[in-house]
């Protein structure tokens, strides 16, 4: 065994990938992942927040704001997913309004 510490995420096939992060707080990045560490650190190139709808903090809205070259922090990050791949779908746990 070595010394050093692994990640429980093996992000290595994610680099030069577009992927989606969700960080503390209900912020929202999408980009291209450039680098990582054990620490879950990341930097993101090409950058983009998703705005938070002002009525309802919890929502994101289609309004974006580019950020361009980011590092988050992995203290942070509370989810990393690969943007290839992922489609979004309705809620099957919604219950019909009247029922």
């Amino acid at each position: 065994m070595s010394g050093r510490k692994e990640t429980v995420l093996d992000l290595a096939k994610f680099v030069d990938k577009g992927v989606q992060v969700k960080l503390t707080g209900g912020r929202q990045v999408s980009g291209t992942l450039k680098g990582y560490d054990q620490l879950l650190n990341l930097v993101l190139d090409e950058a983009i927040e998703f705005l938070r709808d002002p009525d309802d903090p919890l929502k994101t809205t289609n309004q974006t704001r580019c950020l361009g070259l980011i590092v988050c922090r992995g203290t942070a990050v509370m989810l990393v997913s690969p943007t290839d791949g992922t489609d979004e779908i309705a809620n099957p746990f919604i219950q019909p309004e009247g029922a």
